[in-house]
């Protein structure tokens, strides 16, 4: 034979190795007609989906939360009183009157606890979606008290007194004729008072550092921003000394005629402005 010739050919399967394949091939096969009978069976009406049942509390039940909860509300027990308030403003429905008192008492539950954040979020929310509710001037008010709690000195970021401030004036605007406007006003107040003092104590800073006109405008801005508190007076003196220090005559002269018009009994007063 040729060099060609010499070429052997594959070798064959050996007999009998095409069996297993057509064995798997059927069994394929059977699988498929089994999964197209099952999916035909599947078309059948689909069950009714279950329903579960909900079971309303009577009015009798209602009514023995509200006595429990306020009963561990009047005790302090502020966790307590907060899970049955809560419990209780998922029984009630929207139109039931003791649906308003009780998300009111749920953010002073938070007040208690001290969560004041969440506290005035949830005071908000009366006032908000109940705004012709008794409750709603009260819960602003109670708004307001809970941003003001987290002010408490006045070196400190004075955020929160602003917001406490604005919360108040917005009862004041909405609700003029209720007690808790009057209330609101008295709250103002003291935290303008509390901005005073802040104001002072930055003006002082800078006095200690002989840093006269930074001084100057701290002073300036307390005495025309809080001109009723208890600290202007003050802050008009150490105007006086500052303009004084650096010469500023006419200034000197302004304040002086201020001091002897509004404050002239203040002590130091006429020490501070002598014959001017």
């Amino acid at each position: 034979m040729g060099a060609g010739a010499t070429a052997s050919r594959p070798a064959s399967p050996p007999s009998g190795a095409r069996a297993p394949r057509r064995r798997g091939v059927a069994r394929v096969a059977r699988a498929a007609v089994g999964c197209l009978a099952l999916a035909a069976c599947s078309r059948g009406p689909k069950p009714e989906p279950v329903v579960p049942i909900v079971e309303v509390a009577s009015r009798a039940q209602v009514d023995s939360l509200w006595r429990a909860a306020n009963r561990e509300f009047r005790r302090g027990k502020w966790s307590k009183a907060l899970t049955q308030y809560e419990r209780l403003a998922l029984e009630l429905g929207a139109g039931d009157p003791l649906q308003v008192e009780a998300r009111f008492r749920i953010a002073e539950c938070y007040l208690g606890q001290k969560e004041q954040l969440q506290a005035a979020r949830e005071f908000r929310r009366v006032s908000d979606e109940s705004p012709n509710h008794p409750l709603a001037p009260l819960a602003l008010l109670r708004a307001g008290d809970a941003y003001a709690e987290l002010w408490r000195r006045p070196e400190l970021d004075d955020s929160y007194g602003k917001t406490a401030v604005a919360t108040y004036r917005e009862l004041v605007s909405r609700y003029p004729d209720s007690k808790a406007a009057s209330r609101a006003q008295a709250r103002i107040a003291d935290l303008e008072e509390m901005f005073a003092v802040k104001e002072f104590k930055a003006a002082q800073y800078y006095l200690r550092l002989k840093a006269w006109d930074s001084a100057i405008l701290y002073l300036k801005d307390l005495v025309a921003s809080y001109p009723r508190t208890r600290t202007a007076p003050a802050a008009l003196l150490r105007l006086v000394e500052a303009y004084r220090r650096i010469g500023y005559q006419e200034d000197l002269r302004e304040t002086c005629g201020y001091i002897q018009r509004f404050h002239a009994n203040y002590p130091g007063a006429a020490e501070a402005c002598p014959g001017t």
